[in-house]
């Protein structure tokens, strides 16, 4: 799991924030069906469904973990939508449909249809008077570089660091979430649009206030700067779920392109076609989360649907962009091994036995810490499965104690060919994407 830095911008929820920005709307108080949305409107709900006037999300910080399906009446108003505005934090979002004064959003399969002042499922998506708007933009938090191995990909540049950022936002509610306090926000609770804007300055970022970062834009022709100056090989959008801030990842990435930087995509996967199909062609490599291989898992553990992210690594292994697939394995969830199996036997058939599987201890978190640890010889025995089904490339993640958990072992001569400890590359015997000791071929992203 690509766990997002522990800086000032990203502490967890009861944080006080330095930001109180009056002129919010009111938010629901009671579950409203999207039938009475569209019925009565913006200016009905209050009759409709019991609306409570909470003030802007720092006097309210409990309602950021609910699991709604989209939050109406939830747009930023008045001077905080201004000054979101000023700040070039907002662009019209691609990818959705105009249906009168509604919208509905054709980003990631949850289609949220929104009526005037709704907020999306992911928090990162607004409808104004009908246009639907993105407020994740140039908005980032802590940017850093990061191993590649971190992310993790274990046959892309390996040994090279990727620039890696995020801003909130996510269309799931994973009750085993890492990153929870990031990917459960809304842009508003990290950002702060008051007072002069800081502009990016590599040389200094290390000595960044919270302050500094709550204000700081950092668009993408500058992230790209940035990502030159730490002399990264590459920019990794990850931490939250990328996909709902598709704006500024593809802008971003476009910009990378230009300046020979590689791409990387960090994700759960539920992502619609067609604009999956436009970052095909700026993405050179994703590291895919397979939450599960069943739709019970991912409606109990993820409040989603499996066969989005299937269609979704299929469309990777079509268009030639390197991926790499991560299962965390979460006792009593996605921890039956005969499952396991038929995931495993599914990799192989629809996508070749080439492509890397990592397995992830689950720790401890979010919604799910009663659970514990996922057992040392569970990891041990789903690695033995999937290379019985014929995977060449399977890791263990998240346990140290693991004998070659990250060891990159030619299928030609059975020789061990990248050795890892942690994050760190700790031998290599590469040559041209090679075995060095028998020629076989390599499968990955090599230079």
């Amino acid at each position: 799991m690509d766990h997002a830095p522990q800086g000032p911008m990203n502490g967890p929820a009861g944080a006080p924030s330095s930001c109180d920005v009056s002129g919010t709307a009111p938010v629901s108080a009671a579950r409203i069906s999207r039938r009475q949305v569209l019925r009565y409107g913006a200016a009905g709900l209050a009759s409709a469904g019991g609306v409570t006037a909470l003030g802007w999300y720092f006097s309210s910080r409990g309602r950021a973990a609910t699991a709604a399906e989209i939050f109406p009446h939830d747009a930023p108003t008045g001077r905080l939508w201004e000054l979101w505005q000023k700040r070039g934090w907002v662009r019209e979002a691609r990818h959705y449909l105009k249906l009168g004064r509604n919208v509905q959003c054709k980003l990631c399969p949850n289609e949220c249809l929104l009526a005037p002042e709704d907020r999306s499922r992911c928090r990162d998506r607004v409808n104004k008077d009908g246009t639907l708007y993105t407020l994740a933009y140039g908005n980032p938090t802590m940017p850093q570089p990061d191993p590649i191995e971190k992310k993790p990909l274990y046959h892309f540049l390996p040994g090279s660091f990727s620039y890696s950022f995020a801003t909130t936002g996510c269309g799931f509610r994973c009750l085993n979430c890492q990153n929870w306090y990031l990917s459960q926000r809304s842009p508003e609770e990290l950002k702060d649009p008051r007072g002069p804007a800081v502009e990016p300055d590599a040389r200094h970022l290390q000595f960044a206030t919270a302050r500094d970062i709550d204000r700081m834009s950092i668009f993408p022709d500058a992230m790209v700067e940035m990502a030159g100056y730490f002399e990264c090989r590459s920019i990794a959008y990850t931490y939250s779920e990328p996909s709902v801030w598709f704006e500024y990842m593809i802008d971003t990435a476009r910009a990378a392109r230009a300046k020979n930087l590689r791409n990387i995509w960090v994700t759960c996967g539920y992502i619609q076609q067609e604009p999956l199909a436009e970052l095909c062609r700026v993405i050179d490599g994703a590291h895919v989360d397979l939450k599960g291989f069943s739709d019970d898992t991912y409606s109990r553990l993820n409040s989603g649907k499996l066969a989005p992210v299937l269609a979704t690594l299929q469309r990777l292994r079509r268009e030639g962009v390197w991926f790499e697939v991560i299962n965390l394995m979460v006792p009593t969830y996605t921890d039956d091994l005969e499952t396991v199996r038929r995931m495993c036997r599914w990799l192989v058939d629809k996508l070749g036995p080439d492509c890397p599987l990592h397995f992830s201890r689950f720790m401890p978190n979010h919604k799910l810490t009663q659970l514990q640890e996922t057992p040392k010889d569970v990891l041990v025995e789903a690695r033995s499965i999937a290379r019985e089904e014929g995977l060449r490339y399977v890791y263990v993640g998240n346990c140290l104690d693991v004998e070659d958990a990250g060891t990159t072992f030619c299928p030609g001569c059975g020789r061990a060919v990248i050795r890892r400890t942690g994050f760190s590359v700790t031998e290599m015997h590469l040559a041209g994407g090679q075995c060095e000791f028998c020629k076989t071929p390599i499968a990955g992203v090599w230079a």
